[in-house]
C-alpha cells in the first residue's frame, strides 16, 4: 500500500494489530453492555410510542390498555432473557441461535435462523439511524431537509469507528449509553417522586389535545386484533437481545458467565425503563397519533400538516423536568445519540455471524478474515452497504422501516428455543447425575416456555404486520437463504472436484512429454531471456511461436532469427484478420488434440514496469492470452518477467515504504520492558 493511502487509513482506523494481540480486544462487562445491548436499551426511546400510536386508532379510550401491553412485553422480555442465559452457557462458541438451530434442528433450520438474523441486523442499523436522524432533525432543520444524506453520513461514521476495533468502539459508545440510561432512571425516579410524594400535576405538551379516532367503538375481534398489533409494535423493545449470545467470544473469561450476567443486566434495565416511560406517559397525558396533523385536535381543530410530533420520551421529559431545562436537554441529546449508537449492536453481531457462516462455507471466505484492527472488516463494510441501500430506498423514514422490523428476530428466537429443548432432551437421555438432571429439566422448562411464547408472538407479528411491510423482511430472508445455499453448493462442488483421491487418478500420472512454446513478437532481450529459461527446463520439444499480423515485420523477424543462428525452430501462424489471441489458442489446442497425454508449457515474455500508467502501454496481449489459456486443460502458462529501468524506481519506493512507519503504526513498549543501562559497579 502506498504512503498516500496508508496515512489516511492509519488516521481513520489506527495502527495494525498483530494476531497474537487478539486477547487485548476482549471486553469487560462494563464495555460489553453498551456494545451488545445498546439496541434493546435504546428501543425504549421509540417502543412506547409505537404502542400508543397503534392504540390511538381506537381513540383515547384505548390508552388504558397500554399498561397491560407493557406487562405482556415485560413477561416476554424476562422469558427471552432467561432462555438466552441457557443458550450462552450451553453454546459459548459464538454461534448463538445459528449454532443452536443447526446442531439440534438441522442445517436448513440453522440457515433459516441465519437468514433471519442477517436481515434483522441490517434493519437494526437502518431503523436506529433513521430514528436518530428524525429525533435530531426536530432541533436541526438542515438534517430533516437532508435525511438520507445525513443517515448515510452517520452510517459511514459508525463503520469507521467499528473498523477501529470492537474494544475501541465500545469505549467510545459506553459514555452516551450510560448517560442515556442514567437520564431515563433519573426521569422515572423524579417523576414518581413529584407525582406520588409531592402530588404535583405533570402535563405533557400534548396533554390538552384530543385524538380523533379512526375507528370508533372497537369491540370483539377488531379490538383484540388492535391490541395484538400494539403488542407486536411494543415487542421492538426485544430487538438485539440475541446479539449477546452471538458475541460470547468477545467477552473476557469466564466468557459464558460474563455474557449471562450482561444479559440479565440488560433485561432488567430495558424492562424498567420501558415500563417507567409507559406509566409516566399515562400519568402526564401524552397524546400520540399515526397521522398527527389530522388526528390530533386542539380546540376541535386539526393541528395541520406543519405539526411535528415529538417522541413519547421527549414529551415525558418535558413534563417531568420542564421544557428546555438542563436535564431535558441532556436527555434529549443522549437519546438522539444512543439511537445512532444502537446500530452498534448490529455492527458487532452481523460480522461475527458472517464469519461463522463463512467458516461453514455459506458466505464468501473473505468474511472470515480479520482486518488490521482484528475486527471482521469485510462483514462491517457489507453491513454498512446493505443498510445504506435500505435507507436510500425507504428515504430514511423510520415509520416505514419499523414495519419491516422484529419479524426476523422472532423467527430466530422461536427456532433457537425449540433447538434448546431438543438439546436438553438429548442430554437427559444419557445423564445419570440427579443434580445435573434437575438443572437440565429446569432449563428445558424455561426454553420450552420461551419457544411457546416467542412462537405465539411470531404468529401475532406476521398476522398484524404482514401487509404493513413485514413481507419485505420475509423476502429478504428468502434471498439470503437462497444466496447462502447457492454459495455452499458452489464451495461443495469445488471441494469435491479438487479433492485428492486415495487411488491414483490422472492427476498423479506424469505426462508422456512436455512441449514448450515460447511466444515471440520481436527478437529482443525479453524474448532471449524467455528462450534461455525454456531451454533450461529441458522440455521434450521446444519451439518459438509468432503470429503473422504484419508481413514486413514477420519477414524481418525471420531473417533476424536466421542471422543470429538461434537453434530453436520458429513457427509462424498466419492471421488474415490480424488477430493474435485466437491463432495461438487454436494452435495450442491442436497440439493437445494430436497428443492428449502431452503437457504444453507456454512461456510469455512480459515487461515489469514501475508506474501504473505504463501498464496500460504494455502486456495487454499477454494478459488476454493468459486469460484464454487458463481455460485450456493440460496447458501451463509461465510469465517470464523482464525488468525495465522504471521498475528499479518502483523497488526503491517499496524499500522506502518498508522503512517508513505511518503515524500510530508503531508504539513504544511498556517502560518495564525497555532495555535498562547496567548499573555502575562499586569499587
Amino acid at each position: 500500500m502506498s504512503k498516500l493511502t496508508d496515512v489516511p487509513k492509519r488516521i481513520l482506523i489506527g495502527r495494525a494489530l498483530r494476531s497474537d494481540k487478539l486477547g487485548e480486544t476482549l471486553l469487560p462487562k462494563r464495555i460489553a453492555l453498551p456494545v451488545f445491548a445498546s439496541d434493546p436499551l435504546s428501543s425504549v426511546a421509540y417502543a412506547p410510542g409505537e404502542v400508543l400510536l397503534v392504540l390511538s386508532v381506537a381513540g383515547l379510550s384505548a390508552y388504558h390498555f397500554s399498561p397491560w401491553i407493557a406487562l405482556a412485553v415485560v413477561v416476554l422480555m424476562f422469558t427471552v432473557v432467561a432462555s438466552y442465559r441457557q443458550n450462552v452457557h450451553a453454546y459459548p462458541s459464538g454461534g448463538g441461535d445459528y449454532e443452536v438451530a443447526t446442531t439440534n434442528l438441522g442445517p436448513k433450520a440453522g440457515l433459516t435462523v441465519a437468514s433471519a438474523l442477517l436481515v434483522d441486523y441490517v434493519l437494526t442499523v437502518a431503523v436506529s439511524i433513521s430514528s436518530g436522524i428524525e429525533n435530531l432533525g426536530s432541533a436541526v432543520p438542515f438534517i430533516v431537509e437532508h435525511k438520507v444524506a445525513s443517515a448515510v453520513a452517520v452510517i459511514v461514521l459508525l463503520t469507521l469507528m467499528n473498523l477501529r476495533g470492537v474494544k475501541e468502539s465500545g469505549s467510545l459508545f459506553a459514555i452516551p449509553t450510560y448517560v442515556f440510561v442514567a437520564g431515563v432512571f433519573i426521569m422515572i425516579i423524579w417523576g414518581a417522586y413529584k407525582g406520588i410524594v409531592l402530588d404535583e400535576t405533570m402535563k405533557a405538551p400534548t396533554a390538552d389535545f384530543e385524538i380523533k379516532a379512526e375507528h370508533q367503538g372497537l369491540a370483539g375481534f377488531a379490538l383484540v386484533f388492535l391490541l395484538l398489533r400494539a403488542f407486536s409494535s411494543g415487542c421492538a423493545a426485544l430487538t438485539g437481545v440475541e446479539a449477546i449470545s452471538n458475541g460470547v467470544p468477545a467477552f473476557r473469561k469466564p466468557k459464558s458467565k460474563n455474557a449471562a450476567t450482561t444479559l440479565a443486566l440488560m433485561g432488567g434495565l430495558a424492562v424498567t425503563m420501558f415500563c417507567g416511560i409507559i406509566f409516566l406517559a399515562m400519568a402526564t397525558d401524552v397524546r400520540m397519533a399515526e397521522n398527527p396533523g389530522e388526528d390530533l385536535l386542539h380546540n376541535g381543530q386539526p393541528l395541520g400538516a406543519g405539526y411535528v410530533q415529538d417522541p413519547v420520551i421527549s414529551q415525558v421529559a418535558a413534563a417531568v423536568f420542564g421544557d428546555g431545562t438542563f436535564f431535558f436537554v441532556v436527555l434529549a441529546a443522549a437519546t438522539a445519540l444512543v439511537l445512532f449508537l444502537a446500530a452498534n449492536t448490529a455492527y458487532n453481531g452481523f460480522p461475527l455471524l458472517g464469519s461463522i457462516l463463512a467458516q461453514d462455507r455459506y458466505l464468501p471466505r473473505q468474511l472470515h478474515t480479520r482486518g488490521d484492527r482484528l475486527a471482521f472488516s469485510n462483514g462491517i463494510v457489507l453491513l454498512a452497504g446493505a443498510a445504506i441501500l435500505l435507507v436510500w430506498i425507504y428515504g430514511a423514514d423510520s415509520t416505514r422501516l419499523i414495519q419491516l422490523y422484529i419479524v426476523g428476530v422472532f423467527v430466530s428466537f422461536t427456532l433457537s428455543q425449540i433447538g434448546m429443548v431438543r438439546h436438553w432432551n438429548r442430554h437427559l437421555r444419557t445423564e445419570q447425575d440427579p443434580a445435573k438432571r434437575r438443572h437440565m429439566i429446569r432449563s428445558r422448562a424455561i426454553n420450552a416456555f420461551g419457544a411457546f411464547f416467542t412462537g405465539l408472538v411470531l404468529v401475532v407479528v406476521l398476522a398484524t404486520k404482514f401487509t404493513h411491510g413485514a413481507w419485505v423482511a420475509l423476502l429478504g430472508m428468502v434471498i439470503f437463504y437462497g444466496t447462502m445455499t447457492a454459495i455452499r453448493r458452489h464451495y461443495d462442488s469445488v471441494s469435491d472436484e479438487i479433492a485428492a483421491a486415495e487411488e491414483r487418478p490422472d492427476e498423479y500420472v506424469r505426462p508422456s512429454r512436455v512441449r514448450s512454446v515460447v511466444l515471440v513478437s520481436k527478437l529482443h532481450k525479453p524474448t532471449l531471456r524467455a528462450l534461455a529459461y525454456a531451454k533450461l527446463l529441458h522440455a521434450s520439444e521446444l519451439e518459438a511461436l509468432t503470429v503473422n499480423v504484419d508481413p514486413a515485420e514477420t519477414k524481418a523477424l525471420k531473417e533476424e532469427w536466421e542471422r543470429r543462428g538461434i537453434n530453436v525452430p520458429l513457427k509462424i501462424l498466419d492471421s488474415p484478420y490480424r488477430e493474435i489471441t485466437r491463432p495461438v489458442i487454436d494452435y495450442v489446442k491442436s497440439i493437445r488434440r494430436e497428443s492428449p497425454r502431452d503437457a504444453v508449457s507456454v512461456y510469455i515474455p512480459e515487461y515489469v514496469v514501475g508506474h501504473w500508467y505504463e501498464h496500460l502501454l504494455h502486456n495487454q496481449s499477454a494478459l488476454r492470452l493468459k486469460g484464454r489459456l487458463l481455460f485450456t486443460p493440460g496447458v501451463m502458462v509461465t510469465s517470464v518477467p523482464y525488468q525495465l529501468q522504471s521498475s528499479e524506481a518502483a523497488k526503491k519506493r517499496a524499500r522506502k515504504r518498508q522503512e517508513w512507519n505511518a503515524p500510530g503504526s508503531v508504539r513504544r513498549g511498556p517502560v518495564e520492558k525497555r532495555q535498562k543501562e547496567p548499573a555502575a559497579k562499586n569499587n
